[in-house]
């Protein structure tokens, strides 16, 4: 990984408070980008909760393309997302 990414990785971890956060968020990415990370976000909670990819993409008016790799991140044996997902979602 490249120095820039694992400093980029450090400032998102010690940024505790979440104005901090959002203000972090607006001067970092543009608007575009932080759609574009609030759509993959809503994907994977879309997979998440069961619906299919092509109600997903339909939903999203998106191709299936984009959904193939949030699905098989959720399958993937050890998943730090599905865990998360299951902490944030999960019947317990």
């Amino acid at each position: 990984m490249k120095t820039a990414t694992r400093e980029l990785i450090d400032l998102f971890a010690r940024t505790e408070d979440r104005k901090e956060m959002e203000v972090l968020f607006r001067e970092i990415f543009t608007p575009s980008e932080i759609d574009t990370l609030t759509l993959r976000w809503q994907l994977l909670k879309d997979l998440y909760e069961g619906k299919t990819q092509r109600k997903i993409a339909a939903e999203h008016k998106i191709s299936l393309c984009k959904i193939t790799r949030g699905s098989k991140l959720l399958k993937a044996k050890g998943s730090y997302l599905k865990r998360v997902l299951d902490d944030l979602y999960g019947d317990g």
